[in-house]
């Protein structure tokens, strides 16, 4: 390793990508083009990185595995922020083994990290805790440790666990701070915000309040009867109906649970699950049936009576009736809660993401276009969709330098 590759390394360790390209900006062999992709990375030109990197772990060649194998990481990474989750994740595997095997214990770390990350956003909160369970973060230096605690923060924020959560983050700001790098700790401040902000709505007793993710946990560990309009099920302590897929049920349940203790007049039921002012006797005969539905996915927490005039929800054990909604309740709501992280996303890595069809997300992003909420960039397979303004946070930090050099 020249002098000038080890003084790009160390720039990059620092959190300084100007620097580094100052050092190797010119140069087209392998290691510079390597440095220079993560440097353009951590500068947001994420396809010149992701170009840069591609040509690096080309030119490394097939006796180099150790170098392609970093490469390869990087690359993910710039994916990662980039949204692509299609990304073929076996590489991903590969490399680390590779890592592992050459005795590079942080990178493999990191590249475990980018799974755990990448489980997250699509939802996978079981297999990222495995993940996570398999890295031991005592040798980390503080930026490692740093984006460590990141990803157990993301976790604990899920599962909805708010006390781990800032525990977390309070380690990652100690490390970030620790690291030097100004790019570092601005991803922790955002996260912290982002724990403050208002995580839900709790609609109750005809009146709405926010709630913070700490005021959500402890909702949920009262004997109250929640539905849940954030996850689409109706819950109590130690039972969990799903209503997730069965969104007519799910509307229907909602609406019995906003106007308990009183009934709801059946128009007004399908009105609300319908979308039909003007109801005939086909609808009332759906009305009953997915009634009885309800009424049967529901028995071991509430019963769902007919009244006079229509129905009513009587929770078992007089328990209170509230609604957990989001904190702001609003058409396609759930894409426009992925895109809130400011990063650019495909409309594929959206469906992956919510499990939904590529054909449903991009519906719902032409109707969100056309109301001005987000914008596309791009054509074709690298059309990205974000929101038209920029939001609170900061680009997940790229910190792949290769090691540096004893002494």
């Amino acid at each position: 390793m020249d002098s000038l590759i080890t003084a790009a390394a160390r720039a990059l360790a620092a959190g300084d990508p100007l620097g580094a390209l100052n050092h190797v900006a010119l140069r087209d062999d392998a290691p510079a083009l390597a440095l220079r992709g993560i440097a353009m990375a951590r500068l947001g030109d994420l396809p010149r990185a992701k170009l840069l990197l591609r040509h690096a772990g080309r030119a490394f060649g097939t006796k180099e595995a150790l170098a392609r194998a970093r490469c390869v990481v990087a690359q993910a990474e710039v994916a990662l922020a980039s949204r692509d989750l299609a990304w073929p994740h076996k590489q991903l595997v590969a490399s680390r083994a590779v890592l592992e095997s050459h005795g590079d214990s942080l990178n493999a770390a990191h590249a475990r990290h980018l799974e755990v990350r990448r489980l997250l956003l699509v939802g996978q909160l079981d297999a990222a805790e495995q993940a996570l369970a398999q890295i031991d973060p005592a040798p980390f230096p503080p930026a490692w440790r740093a984006i460590h605690e990141l990803v157990i923060a993301g976790i604990a924020m899920r599962r909805l666990q708010a006390r781990a959560a800032r525990a977390a983050l309070e380690r990652a700001a100690h490390a970030a701070r620790r690291s030097g790098i100004a790019a570092l700790d601005a991803e922790v401040q955002s996260a912290m915000q982002t724990l403050g902000a208002p995580a839900a709505r709790l609609v109750a007793d005809g009146k709405e309040s926010p709630l913070l993710l700490q005021d959500v946990e402890a909702l949920l560990a009262t004997p109250a009867f929640v539905i849940d309009a954030c996850r689409y099920a109706v819950r109590e302590p130690g039972t969990v109906v799903s209503l997730a897929g069965r969104p007519v049920l799910f509307t229907l349940a909602r609406a019995l649970a906003e106007s308990w203790p009183q009934d709801v007049a059946r128009n007004a039921l399908i009105a609300h699950a319908f979308r039909t002012r003007h109801p005939d006797e086909t609808h009332r005969a759906r009305l009953r049936v997915e009634m009885g539905r309800l009424r049967s996915l529901l028995r071991p927490l509430a019963g769902v009576v007919a009244t006079k005039d229509g129905f009513v929800l009587k929770p078992h054990r007089d328990r209170r009736v509230v609604v957990l909604a989001r904190p702001v309740d609003e058409a396609h709501g759930d894409v426009l809660a992925l895109l809130a992280d400011g990063e650019s996303w495909s409309s594929s890595a959206l469906a992956l993401a919510l499990g939904s069809s590529q054909r449903t997300v991009q519906r719902a992003l032409d109707e969100l276009a056309e109301a001005d909420k987000v914008q596309a960039l791009g054509r074709g397979r690298a059309r990205r969709w974000s929101m038209p303004l920029p939001t609170p946070g900061f680009m997940t930090a790229l910190l792949l330098p290769p090691p540096l050099p004893a002494g």
